[in-house]
């Protein structure tokens, strides 16, 4: 199956992208921000203006990402939508390399348009896969796409770890120097290893007539009263926007955490590294076992497994709690991911899929909205970083408590 190009295309976009989510959201971005771009800030204003932008990100997608759906399924351009998402994303990230030290106001502008062009692309990787392979199957390909993401944005990363300890080696004197070059290199990164799914990936050629007939603004009202309409439906995507934003508050968060907690640097980036490198077979695992199981199952096994990380959060205290922390979250969260994605592929109408991803987009990206605001607000009131990550839990237990009452869909070969 693996041996398929247009799967391998399509995962691969996942080894592409993650080069975003690991080394700048949750790994180069933060600590740069803290110490060099917003310097002149307290640790508390920093870490309210980092999960402000977050959440201003967010924000932005929530607005638009149904609409995007729809045009993407409407004209079919899937494909080109992401493209361009894609590179309003990488050129943004490599603008990065021009800001100057205190110039935060700047440079969390360029943050929240790369996010919102590396959100939206996503949009339309993840429909193109209800179009590449069968429901018997969308877990251990789900899973593929982050087992490879993993371990693409842990290579990238320890390349950027690499050159930031060693600045001559790209003919820099000082550290910053060269980190604020590696912003440029996961750029060309994103870009180059785009290829393979630009190239190899057939979407489906799929004619919607009742949806021509109609402007994008019905259409996209249409696809919110199809979805949820369905009860199942209707209540696994309440389930996914609480859990999944517990899920993304810690990726987005957790080194700024580590660092007012006074964690070296070194050892947070040592941290997410081993969370890259545990994540790749897990999330390949995850798949298969999801599709022995159940994607239900597996979701909520992950989901008591991020309780139980962040009552450990509240309570670290060492480096090597800090590691371990790292290796749990490596061995769930590519899998809460890939088989939330899978488990809802099943409950998508054959040439809806950007539509209904469209709409499962926004719902995850408008919880990402509360838990930074929520742990960025609860040490900004509380002056208490602990406090923070203890209130992410909340999520988590709301979360399985909704999922626990959805009932699986059938599944079709």
């Amino acid at each position: 199956m693996y041996k398929n190009k247009s799967i391998l295309g399509w995962a691969f976009y996942d080894w592409a992208n993650s080069v975003f989510a690991t080394v700048i959201i949750a790994g180069f971005f933060p600590v740069v921000f803290k110490t060099y771009w917003g310097s002149n800030l307290s640790d508390s204003e920093s870490t309210f203006w980092l999960g402000s932008a977050n959440a201003v990100a967010s924000l932005v997608v929530v607005c638009i990402a149904p609409f995007l759906g729809v045009i993407g399924d409407k004209f079919n351009l899937r494909k080109p939508l992401l493209l361009i998402f894609m590179l309003l994303g990488a050129i943004s990230t490599a603008a990065f390399y021009f800001s100057l030290q205190g110039e935060w106001e700047m440079v969390l502008i360029l943050y929240v348009i790369a996010t919102v062009g590396f959100m939206s692309a996503n949009i339309f990787y993840d429909a193109l896969l209800v179009h590449i392979v069968n429901a018997t199957e969308v877990d251990k390909v789900s899973g593929l796409g982050y087992g490879l993401g993993y371990l693409g944005g842990g290579l990238a990363l320890a390349i950027c770890i690499f050159f930031s300890q060693n600045p001559r080696a790209l003919g820099y004197d000082e550290t910053i120097d060269a980190v604020l070059l590696c912003f440029v290199l996961v750029a060309l990164w994103w870009v180059v290893f785009s290829f393979p799914l630009l190239l190899w990936t057939k979407d489906a050629d799929i004619e919607n007539e009742a949806c021509l007939k109609k402007s994008v603004f019905r259409t996209t009202l249409d696809a919110f009263k199809t979805v949820f309409s369905n009860p199942q439906t209707r209540l696994f995507l309440i389930a996914y926007w609480i859990y999944i934003d517990g899920v993304d508050t810690i990726i987005r968060m957790a080194v700024d955490y580590g660092m007012a907690l006074g964690f070296e640097t070194g050892d947070l980036i040592q941290a997410l590294l081993i969370t890259q490198f545990v994540g790749f077979p897990a999330a390949i695992i995850y798949g298969f076992i999801g599709q022995k199981v159940g994607a239900k199952i597996s979701i909520m096994a992950g989901i008591g497994v991020y309780i139980l990380i962040t009552w450990l959060g509240y309570n670290l205290r060492s480096t090597q709690d800090f590691y371990m922390l790292a290796i749990m979250i490596g061995l769930v969260q590519g899998g809460v991911q890939a088989m939330s994605r899978s488990y809802f592929t099943r409950m998508i109408p054959r040439g809806q899929a950007a539509e209904y991803f469209g709409i499962y987009n926004m719902l995850g990206k408008s919880a990402a909205i509360i838990g930074p605001l929520l742990m960025g607000g609860v040490a900004l009131i509380t002056e208490n970083h602990r406090y923070s990550i203890l209130s992410v839990m909340l999520l988590f237990v709301v979360g399985a408590l909704v999922l626990a009452s959805v009932k699986t869909p059938e599944v079709s070969s």
